[in-house]
């Protein structure tokens, strides 16, 4: 199928109507060959604050719309990503640079997670509590109320869908500030839904200045919830002014996920998968494996492995046909990958696969995998979000619990293993919020997504999809007034 490589005009979203016209704008690069591809407005308070009433109408309109209504809207939508992939994702990839299969993987994948929640809006169930005779003690789920969204780059239509589908799903209605980097996949998801028929108002897309929009809208007494995806220190700093207003939070935050590879594994088998896993997106993803912790009997065939499958894979334009692995975001992520592996490298580590830029234009690197990393590399405690695999030998399972729970994230975890007193071990010791063993499959939308310790609090999807986006209300009834 033929594939639409134009890249739109990017504008903001306010009850219904796209705002763009008169301005000021941030440029959108094309991190393949850093071309300006097209600009993001400015919003100033004055349209936040048309973006916060249009959200506040929308919630009185969508609240008293019917579940089955809402599901049907959103199931709506999630037939028109579908048929639009083949437009949707080369907008992507000329904004992020991931290749078009992933970037069409991506469109589908929001497409489930609002299926996924157009099912859950009929099953957020209240329940009666058992009462005295002529007495009635009810629980209701309601939506909770405006929601202000903040979503990052590197999941530009995956990360938007997450929380607009549960919100609503939930019956919420949303202000989101997509990534100004990759701002055309946030607005396609909204055509989507406003085309499925979704009223004016519940859905508004803002962009400008990260800080200035956030204290906007988490300090407007409409706005009821703030979620956020995307690193710690803004999360942090996210959650103390929440806190500050007494608004419900939700973060999705960073994680450094360990691996445990095991000696009963097959260090090869266990390669190939890594090989997949660790640069999709060129690492550029939160669950991504970094810190492979492998047991010494087969320490060097999974190192020599590993460095020959990232070696052979093919680094290119992610919308040139055969690329296996596309570009960072932008110049900054490949700055970082060239200080981490130079510090690990200068602390003892080995380079055992990639580990340099690739070309002088494009922000390309190597798929890197770097041996015998010592604790004290920068890499071991920063979350590398690149295309950068630390490999390090363990004695015992022990050993590698220990190691792989001594940082203060604790997003995803991975593990192979072909013993079950293994498996029940890092089941229950391994601190993460997602954890998968023999495989490395994280997220799917009938299943919880969301860390611990410093990696957040709070789930998105599964049957938990919309807790966040619901107050939990006790009513009380008594039959007759004596």
């Amino acid at each position: 199928m033929e594939t639409s490589t134009t890249y739109p005009r990017v504008a903001m979203l306010i009850h219904g109507e796209w705002q763009h016209a008169g301005r000021e704008t941030i440029e959108v690069v094309n991190p393949a060959d850093e071309s300006v591809i097209g600009h993001v407005p400015v919003a100033t308070a004055a349209d936040l604050d048309a973006a916060l009433s249009a959200a506040e109408r929308g919630f009185a309109v969508w609240r008293a719309t019917a579940p089955a209504d809402r599901a049907a809207v959103m199931l709506k939508a999630a037939a028109l990503l579908r048929e639009r992939v083949e437009t949707l994702a080369p907008r992507i990839t000329m904004e992020l640079g991931k290749t078009l299969d992933e970037a069409r993987y991506e469109v589908l994948r929001a497409a489930d997670i609002l299926t996924w929640d157009a099912g859950e809006a009929m099953r957020a169930y209240g329940r009666i509590i058992p009462s005295r005779p002529g007495w009635r003690h009810m629980v209701l789920r309601q939506p909770i109320g405006v929601v202000a969204a903040f979503t990052p780059w590197n999941a530009p239509i995956g990360s938007p869908a997450r929380k607009v589908s549960a919100a609503l799903a939930a019956g919420c209605a949303m202000v989101i500030k997509p990534a100004e980097e990759t701002p055309a996949s946030a607005c396609a998801l909204a055509e989507c839904l406003m085309d499925a028929g979704l009223p004016p108002g519940v859905l508004n897309i803002v962009f400008g200045r990260p800080a200035e929009i956030s204290r906007h809208l988490i300090s407007s007494p409409i706005v009821r919830l703030v979620t956020f995806t995307g690193s710690v220190a803004i999360g942090k700093q996210l959650t103390q002014l929440a806190g500050q207003h007494m608004k419900a939070t939700l973060m999705e935050l960073g994680g450094h996920a360990a691996v445990i590879v095991c000696g009963d594994a097959d260090p090869k088998a266990v390669a190939r998968l890594a090989v997949t896993a660790k640069f999709r997106m060129g690492g550029q993803v939160c669950v991504s494996p970094t810190r492979f912790l492998v047991q010494k009997n087969i320490y060097g065939a999974f190192v020599d492995a590993f460095a020959g499958g990232a070696s052979a894979l093919r680094v290119g334009p992610g919308l040139e046909q055969g690329s296996q692995m596309g570009s960072l975001v932008n110049g900054r992520r490949l700055k970082a990958m060239q200080d981490l592996v130079g510090n690990a490298v200068s602390c003892g580590a080995r380079v055992a696969a990639g580990g340099k830029r690739v070309g002088d234009r494009g922000f390309f690197f190597q798929p890197t995998v770097l041996a015998d990393v010592p604790p004290n590399a920068d890499a071991l405690t920063q979350e590398p979000f690149g295309p950068l695999a630390l490999v390090m030998p363990f004695d015992d399972l022990a050993d590698a619990l220990r190691t792989a729970n001594q940082l203060d994230v604790g997003l995803a975890g991975y593990a192979f293993t072909n013993s079950l007193a293994n498996t029940d071990r890092i089941a229950n010791e391994l601190e993460s919020g997602l954890l998968s063993i023999n495989h490395f499959g994280a997220a799917a939308p009938e299943m919880p997504f969301g860390g611990v310790k410093d990696s957040g609090f709070g789930r998105e999807g599964g049957a938990e999809s919309l807790d966040a986006y619901t107050i939990t209300k006790m009513v009380s009834v008594r039959a007759s007034v004596e």
